[in-house]
């Protein structure tokens, strides 16, 4: 029988997200999940993969992580249930299960109303553009071999992933640990009712930090818009002037993304991450840094410093990792947060971004605002526009025409830039949601307003108000 994939589900390289109870429905998933474990079986041999499952706070985890867990059993998958826990984690159990692979209940970003199943390989790593296609063959290409009785996978507990994961993140070799705890800072940590309470707050502990929550039960029930960008944060910035904080941490549901709040209870913003965990790394490592082509400048300015070259990839967490391993990388990630440390796995993870923030104020005594200061600023604008609006060929034609950029980058959707100019303009579907993402940036916030216009024009559409800014100043 042919499975119909919903018009509304999302489907990317390495995953699956919907609406709970529209797109996203127990078929669904119970579908993807044994395509999923029959490609592993594949790959195995037709042996008897180890499969690790996680998944983040959502009211419909853990139905989902039920519903993924027998459909893998059906197949002939071992299952080895980590409960609620971040990203992450979930991918760093792999490499200590030996397994063949994972799969995560998270829709990560996405509003409260999403879940979604991403899948992990045994690199530790999501799928790629190879081994998707492959996976999603058993969708309705391939028969499912499911399994009789005397083959079917057995299901385990594994109660003490979060922590493993934490005491790698304290290996970290030039993390200093002992420093840490004799500096003490004060941490204010909003975890937004999300996956991030089963490990950052342990990581503190050890650390020395003295924090104070927000947002730390794990019931699914976001309080805030999930994204950690700038705009969202208003009431960790609150805290932060309130409890005397150093500075202020905030995650998304599945922690693999980390943003900060200066000690003066500002949200720097989102870009700022990765910016500062490269500038702890390169202190120590020499090499190069990679991130995606919708990162800001504000990186490139970092590496510079440091003598160390910067390369970009296709946004997507994978693209990233992937480049990172051809490229030797000693740090990578996104500008949404989310940071990349070889040292521990090639995977985002918001513990990680942590534990190298923090250092890098221990080391150079540097307070979040300082080191902002001391850094040139720069507008970015995060724009977005239904996906259906107009012909995207046609409109990355019309721009790089009409805009002449002198650097032109067409490896996800179309990047261009002026870099004698410090700007630059990036339109590309998002593989995520229904929308067409637009970000540009320039050293004011009316030249890169000036660029999300110029591509709204090139697509038809008009702007019924000016988009969100977050800038970096």
């Amino acid at each position: 029988m042919t499975f119909e994939i919903p018009n509304d589900l999302m489907v990317s390289v390495s995953g699956v997200r919907g609406r709970v109870g529209e797109a996203l429905t127990p078929e669904v998933v119970a579908r993807f999940a044994a395509a999923f474990g029959a490609y592993l079986r594949e790959k195995a041999g037709n042996g008897r993969p180890k499969v690790v499952l996680g998944r983040d706070s959502r009211t419909s985890g853990p139905m989902f992580a039920s519903v993924a867990a027998a459909a893998l059993q059906s197949v002939g998958c071992d299952v080895v249930d980590i409960g609620l826990a971040p990203t992450p984690t979930t991918l760093f159990a792999i490499r200590h299960h030996d397994a063949q692979g994972a799969i995560v209940v998270t829709a990560s970003h996405n509003p409260v109303e999403w879940n979604a199943l991403k899948f992990a390989s045994s690199a530790g790593m999501f799928l790629d553009a190879d081994e998707g296609p492959l996976m999603r063959a058993y969708l309705s290409d391939r028969p499912l071999p499911y399994a009789g009785w005397d083959g079917l996978g057995v299901a385990t507990r594994d109660g003490k992933a979060a922590q493993r994961h934490v005491d790698a993140v304290l290996r970290i070799p030039y993390l200093d640990v002992e420093g840490l705890r004799k500096r003490r800072f004060k941490v204010a940590l909003d975890c937004i009712r999300g996956a991030g309470t089963q490990v950052l707050p342990r990581l503190l502990e050890a650390l020395g930090c003295d924090v104070v929550g927000l947002n730390m039960e794990p019931d699914g029930r976001f309080p805030r818009e999930p994204e950690p960008v700038a705009a969202n944060l208003g009431e960790l910035e609150q805290l932060v002037r309130e409890s005397g904080a150093d500075l202020g941490l905030a995650t998304d549901p599945d922690a693999d993304r980390l943003s900060l709040v200066s000690g003066s209870g500002r949200a720097i913003g989102e870009d700022f991450t990765l910016a500062l965990a490269s500038m702890l790394v390169l202190r120590h490592r020499k090499g190069p840094v990679v991130t995606n082509l919708s990162t800001s400048r504000l990186l490139e300015d970092v590496a510079a410093q440091a003598g160390a070259a910067l390369v970009r990839a296709p946004v997507g967490e994978i693209n990233v990792a992937r480049r990172m391993e051809a490229e030797g990388a000693v740090i990578g990630g996104e500008g949404n947060g989310g940071v990349i440390l070889p040292d521990v796995h090639l995977t985002r993870d918001a513990a990680v971004a942590v534990a190298l923030v923090l250092q890098l104020l221990l080391e150079t005594g540097q307070t979040l605002d300082e080191h902002v200061a001391a850094q040139r600023t720069y507008a970015i604008i995060k724009d977005k526009l239904p996906r259906d609006s107009g012909a995207l060929g046609e409109a990355y034609a019309v721009l790089e025409r009409e805009l002449a950029a002198p650097s032109v980058d067409r490896q996800d959707g179309l990047r261009l830039a002026w870099d004698a100019d410090a700007k630059w303009l990036h339109l590309r579907p998002s593989g995520t949601e229904p929308i067409l993402r637009i970000i540009a940036e320039a050293p004011t916030m009316e030249e890169a307003r000036t660029l999300v216009e110029q591509a709204r024009a090139a697509l038809a559409v008009r702007a019924p108000q000016p988009p969100a800014a977050a800038a970096t100043d």
